[in-house]
């Protein structure tokens, strides 16, 4: 029954606090790619239809694309460093000035690129599910990210069939444990040796269906173990089902249901929980909480709008915890497997849920 929602000011927290040394590279994770301006419409009761004016009961604007796993991983209080190309429009200058003074994230890889407008995602969210439409260019290549990765611990990419993207590699030799997901394969090939990268990665986190695909197999549980065979860490999202993980290195698998929600708005979802399962990682839990955790924000995030603004953060996840330990006739089982919060989050002393500042570009500024 274990159920929560969320969102609004964040306490700090430092998930690595007690493993900081002063040799440490600068960054815990470092990412790239493209920053999107996410205009999202919730409330719709169906799809636009053809010929018609639709009506929906909310909205809100904030960075998207790459920016949602920056904003994940930020506030969970991991240092999140990111190589962007920005629009030199209103809309660049919003997305910057999100992430870096609203978000902290380190920005000093990215670029704001004359005369390029910032790429522009309208989704609709209905019916639990979300329809996108999508407007930008290219940004020129050598704009887009630098030629060397600021040394991090970790570093998340999204890996490209038959594309090879030289700073995976380069980020790898340094020591930085790369974690890395994949898009629907346009091809139709589905041939895991088309991503080359894939060597060079720690942990690999598809979906249940690209599982399948990549290895022939015919349930998510065995594609993770065929996964296995190729990075040390294959972990396979299962919606509502949760996810199962494999350890290549030592055997282990684990498996953690998901918690049962309302969704709202599934956009970022994925980023958050690959969000929280580098967090656990790179803390050292074990492979049952990192996936139970990373369920539980991607769970959080679904039930705000938005990709980026629906990231939770520590005070989110206190708040959730604090709640669902007070509601009668809760599962014992359920409540323990997320026990492992217990010491690790911060003091909330305001009601569950908590909510967020109006996410709409504009609002703040002064005369």
């Amino acid at each position: 029954m274990i159920n929560g929602e969320g969102p609004f000011l964040q306490a700090h927290v430092d998930p690595l606090a007690g493993l900081r040394t002063a040799g440490d590279p600068p960054w815990d994770v470092y990412l790239t790619g493209t920053v999107f301006l996410d205009i999202i419409f919730t409330g719709l009761d169906s799809a636009p239809v053809r010929g018609t004016e639709s009506w929906a009961r909310g909205m809100g604007s904030s960075p998207g694309g790459v920016a949602n796993m920056a904003t994940a991983l930020a506030r969970l209080g991991l240092r999140t460093s990111l190589a962007a190309a920005f629009g030199d429009d209103h809309y660049g200058e919003y997305c910057w000035d999100a992430l870096e003074q609203g978000e902290n994230i380190d920005l000093s890889p990215s670029r704001t690129v004359p005369g390029w407008h910032s790429p522009v995602t309208v989704s609709m969210a209905y019916e639990g599910e979300r329809t996108m439409v999508s407007h930008g260019h290219e940004a020129p290549t050598e704009e887009s990210a630098p030629d060397s990765p600021p040394h991090a611990r970790a570093a998340v990419a999204s890996l490209t069939p038959g594309v090879t993207a030289p700073w995976i590699e380069q980020a790898a030799s340094r020591g930085t444990r790369i974690f890395a997901d994949v898009g629907w394969d346009d091809t139709g090939r589905w041939d895991l040796a088309g991503l080359a990268d894939l060597a060079h990665c720690e942990a690999f986190l598809p979906n249940a269906e690209e599982a399948m695909r990549y290895t022939g197999a015919d349930c998510p549980r065995a594609a993770a173990h065929a996964l296995a065979e190729h990075v040390p860490l294959a972990v396979v999202t299962l919606g509502a089902d949760g996810a199962y993980a494999v350890d290549g290195r030592s055997g282990e698998s684990a498996e953690v249901p998901a918690i049962a929600v309302e969704a709202l708005d599934p956009t970022g979802a994925g980023d958050v929980f690959v969000a929280g399962f580098v967090t656990g990682t790179l803390a050292g839990w074990p492979l049952a909480d990192r996936l139970a955790f990373a369920g539980l924000t991607a769970a959080l995030s679904v039930q705000e709008f938005g990709g980026s603004l629906s990231a939770p953060g520590w005070s989110e996840i206190a708040a959730w915890w604090r709640r669902v330990q007070s509601v009668a006739d809760q599962d014992p089982a359920a409540l323990s497997r997320y026990a492992f919060l217990e010491g690790r989050l911060p003091e909330v002393t305001r009601p569950w849920p908590l909510r967020r500042a109006v996410p709409t570009i504009g609002f703040g500024r002064s005369a």
